[in-house]
């Protein structure tokens, strides 16, 4: 926890077990004081959260465990934090990676960068550190007792299958092999954990909204995506009664006007950040309708950033983000070609809603993570590229997917922070 600012008359009270009247109070004026002192985040391209429920702070309380094993509480000041803003630390200890890329049975060749040929595990390396306090330590037993009769659904893109399959990994090992198991259907793929009671899945829409390229057939680039923009309830009707619900959608909204369903056949074009706005409308209005706020946490997580071009990181010796091995420095300003102007509509979205929900704010601290994508060692359409293929990085590379262990391990760790201490 950060200091208190030694210009307030309150530099420090004592925290006592047993306290009188006035000491109370005096320790109440202090830390209102001292929170008075805590900056709000800087958000570069959106208007600042209000402090509500919808904001990008959480507050953490650190565990311990006990002699018995157990986790206990420890009764300590909750830090209140932006985990959000940070920067990205080497960490060559054994903390990181949390998994074994060969140690999870569940990751597909689309994300086993070493198995499929990558000469460096740099990128497994990196940890997020936080600027004002430090993210509490994921714990597999801690995340899988508070899902105990559960359901979490991630629910979007390939982007959040990419965050499905890292959860996965992260919690799996401590199931026995026979408690576990992991299907694949058209729309949604799940892992079950019989001890717990509890599913992780994911479901495909990558839009949110329905499209023409929502069936297994159409998932692979060669169909121009029309979509509905009012249409959800088709999709809806498979997230009800879950219990953690994590939405996403950007990385198919790529052309700057998409085409929309007018009527029953007909299409028309539409301005790509008024589509994005009215298709996110549409979410909200169905999370408004449908999700019992009481029971269901429900969270949007912001776009995964693509590295496109090496000229955006003035590196003219690379091809894409082939054959980057570290993050940018930890400097203020990167331009990687994302599209903030549909981060401020969904931040302006978000905010509108009537109901608590809770925003992954992933996007600029992966902006940082040139390094972390599969590029080359990719498997598009479950296949492995050929050594011609491979040679060929401006055409073949993936600037868009991660390799796993990698950067989706963190937005889990942020995610883990947020289900614990604010849902």
């Amino acid at each position: 926890m950060r200091p208190f600012d030694k210009t307030q008359r309150c530099n420090y009270f004592p925290m006592l077990t047993i306290v009188t009247f006035s000491t109370l109070f005096f320790a109440f004026f202090c830390y209102n004081q001292y929170m008075k002192t805590i900056p709000f985040p800087d958000f570069k391209h959106q208007h600042p959260f209000q402090e509500s429920s919808n904001s990008t702070y959480v507050q953490l309380q650190e565990t311990n465990k006990a002699d018995d094993g157990d986790y206990e509480r420890i009764v300590s000041p909750l830090e209140e934090c932006d985990i959000f803003t940070g920067e990205w630390v080497f960490d060559n200890g054994s903390s990181h990676p949390l998994y074994k890329e060969d140690n999870c049975e569940f990751l597909t060749d689309m994300v086993t960068c070493l198995k499929n040929g990558r000469p460096e595990s740099l990128y497994q390396k990196w940890r997020w550190q936080p600027r004002d306090c430090s993210l509490p330590k994921f714990e597999a037993n801690l995340l899988l007792e508070k899902l105990r009769g559960k359901r979490l659904m991630f629910v979007g893109d390939s982007i959040n299958l990419n965050q499905m399959l890292s959860m996965v990994c992260m919690v799996q090992s401590i199931i026995p092999p026979e408690k576990k198991s992991f299907s694949y259907a058209s729309y949604t793929t799940v892992f079950k954990m019989e001890d717990y009671n509890a599913t992780m899945e994911f479901y495909w829409a990558p839009f949110l909204v329905e499209s023409n390229v929502d069936p297994p057939t159409m998932r692979y680039g060669t169909v121009v995506p029309v979509v509905k923009l009012e249409s959800i309830s088709k999709h809806g009707d498979n997230w009800k009664n879950v219990d953690y619900l994590i939405f996403n959608t950007y990385i198919w909204w790529r052309y700057p006007t998409m085409k929309a369903l007018n009527g029953a056949t007909d299409s028309v074009d539409i301005d790509q950040n008024v589509a994005y706005e009215r298709a996110l409308k549409s979410w909200a209005k169905w999370v408004e309708e449908n999700v019992d706020s009481s029971r269901t946490s429900v969270f949007f997580s912001s776009m995964s950033p693509t590295h496109m071009k090496s000229s955006d990181w003035n590196n003219t010796n690379r091809i894409k983000c082939w054959n980057e091995t570290s993050p940018f420095p930890n400097i203020s300003r990167i331009d990687v070609g994302t599209n903030w102007q549909l981060f401020t509509t969904a931040v302006n979205v978000i905010q509108s809603m009537k109901i608590p929900l809770h925003f992954l704010n992933i996007t600029r601290l992966s902006e940082y993570r040139k390094d972390a994508h599969t590029s080359i060692y990719a498997a598009p359409g479950g296949k492995l590229l050929t050594q011609e293929q491979k040679s060929d990085p401006a055409r073949y590379a993936d600037c868009l997917h991660w390799c796993l262990p990698g950067l989706p391990d963190t937005w889990n760790e942020l995610l883990f922070a947020l289900i614990m201490y604010r849902t």
